[in-house]
């Protein structure tokens, strides 16, 4: 092989080389580029406060920061003012992002009903009008959990009634208001919507029917069972003072009789009283005499005035 063939060979080769080398450079660089912009931040809406669930976003709820591109949630916004106005189904923390998953849809979109993203699978939202009274003074919010008594006559018994827990630490899915008739008038009455099984449901919905209702509002954290036994009106006056009870009136107390002793017949006596003195003015007496005659015989006695 002559020089200027092996000089023109190591050339092929260096350029070959070179070639490979520059396009192993090349896609290394593109790697770590597409890398870099992969973790450069990009600009997303978040909240900007806690947004509890059912509630309508205002745009104080909301600001704009900076998301790395690789880790964007689907469904994110680039702007705010789309999102203000939408009501939320989650509880949106503040710094998450406020995504489409978490809104209700919009009017226009097909299945645009609220409740029926929050109902857990599997369980029912019964709705129950209650008074000021029954629902807590309007403390019941969502999210909090309520116990259920029912209070209604006792079947078969006349003028009893009993109050008794019938469902326990059952999650609050919503609050609002209807308009009934009362009277040919519109009356707004309270609701609320429980989050219940089917078995639940309908004992509340029965329950509802056959007397009044009454919510209990628990402790956030007290979620465990608690005994009921139910409270009558005797169980509720138990222990308390009794009225005094009037003693039968005693039988009046027989008449003494008196049976006097049959004494034999005596005979008839004749008292003659004794001659006054004819003095003009007597002396005062301090007596009196009394002449008894019995068949001849003649008896004189003497009383002594005290």
């Amino acid at each position: 092989m002559t020089r200027p063939k092996a000089v023109i060979i190591v050339a092929i080769l260096a350029l070959v080389f070179a070639g490979i080398a520059a396009w192993l450079t090349f896609h290394y660089l593109q790697g770590e580029m597409d890398k870099t912009k992969a973790v450069q931040p990009q600009k997303i809406v978040v909240a900007a406060t806690d947004i509890p669930i059912g509630s309508m976003i205002s745009e104080s709820q909301l600001k704009v920061t900076s998301w790395p591109k690789d880790s964007i949630p689907p469904g994110s916004s680039l702007e705010p003012k789309p999102l203000v106005g939408r009501v939320a189904i989650r509880a949106i923390s503040k710094g998450d992002a406020v995504t489409e998953q978490k809104l209700k849809p919009k009017a226009a979109a097909q299945g645009a009903g609220f409740m029926t993203y929050i109902i857990p699978v599997g369980h029912r939202a019964v709705t129950v009008a209650v008074n000021e009274v029954a629902g807590v003074a309007g403390f019941v919010t969502p999210n909090d959990r309520v116990d259920v008594v029912l209070t209604t006559p006792i079947p078969g018994v006349q003028a009893e009634k009993i109050s008794k827990i019938i469902l326990q630490n059952v999650p609050v899915l919503a609050t609002g208001q209807i308009t009934e008739q009362k009277e040919g008038k519109p009356v707004v009455v309270p609701t609320v919507t429980l989050d219940l099984t089917p078995d639940d449901s309908e004992r509340l919905v029965l329950g509802a029917s056959r007397g009044s209702l009454q919510l209990l509002l628990r402790n956030i954290a007290d979620t465990g069972p608690t005994e009921a036994r139910g409270a009558t009106i005797a169980k509720v006056l138990a222990g308390s003072a009794q009225p005094p009870v009037a003693a039968p009136a005693a039988a009046p107390a027989p008449k003494a009789v008196t049976v006097a002793a049959k004494r034999p017949a005596a005979k008839k006596q004749r008292v003659v009283a004794a001659p006054r003195p004819q003095a003009t003015v007597p002396p005062p007496r301090s007596g009196h005499t009394v002449t008894l005659i019995d068949g001849g015989v003649r008896t004189t006695k003497e009383f002594v005035l005290q």
